[in-house]
């Protein structure tokens, strides 16, 4: 575990047209870890920007891939290989449909559904990498999920995702020493509204 070095991919679309899109949920992740835990600069490799540092004692590499979303296994398969890390130091941060907006569970393994990145990342690699699936609810129709994922979060989506991401973030340590469930919980805990007086 923690003798191997971490390599976290945050996913998403580069540019700033779609810094603020559902879709790149794994990229706001992936900058407040850099901000909070004082990671090195970005620096540009693996077509990807990447960033050094520790978490939760554990040497840390954060990844942004700048491939485009549907071809984020280049840039994680071009930098798990190049640091010689096994599958299951790896963890991908991104937005998930199938979960309800706010909810966020972590899996090893399993099926993309439908999410373009997972499945290009699983088709490089193979699926046995950990998920951290940011829920961004789902449209209804299959029609609609490409326009919903592609657009912006909005100013009700931003009550929820705030303190669920600084939650992640907290929480952080907790997912570098491989302790999912405690990471889960914690999240969970942090982001738990109080109940009001009566």
């Amino acid at each position: 575990m923690a003798d191997t070095a971490l390599l976290i991919a945050g996913l998403g679309n580069p540019g700033s047209q779609y810094a603020k899109n559902r879709h790149n949920a794994g990229f706001i992740v992936a900058d407040e870890l850099h901000a909070h835990y004082r990671f090195g600069p970005w620096k540009a490799k693996f077509e990807g920007l990447l960033s050094e540092g520790r978490l939760g004692g554990r040497k840390t590499w954060l990844l942004k891939p700048q491939t485009f979303m549907n071809d984020s296994g280049a840039s994680v398969g071009a930098a798990l290989r190049f640091f010689k890390l096994p599958l299951n130091a790896l963890v991908v941060i991104h937005d998930e449909i199938d979960l309800a907006e706010g909810k966020m569970k972590v899996k090893t393994g399993g099926g993309d559904a439908g999410q373009n990145g997972l499945r290009s990342i699983t088709a490089t690699l193979g699926s046995d990498y950990r998920r951290v699936r940011l829920g961004v609810g789902h449209p209804g129709e299959k029609h609609l999920v490409t326009h919903h994922v592609l657009a912006n979060f909005d100013k009700d989506d931003i009550a929820w995702l705030k303190p669920l991401v600084m939650a992640m973030v907290e929480a952080a340590p907790l997912l570098a020493q491989d302790d999912d469930t405690g990471f889960m919980s914690k999240v969970a805990l942090l982001t738990k509204a109080p109940k009001e007086e009566r």
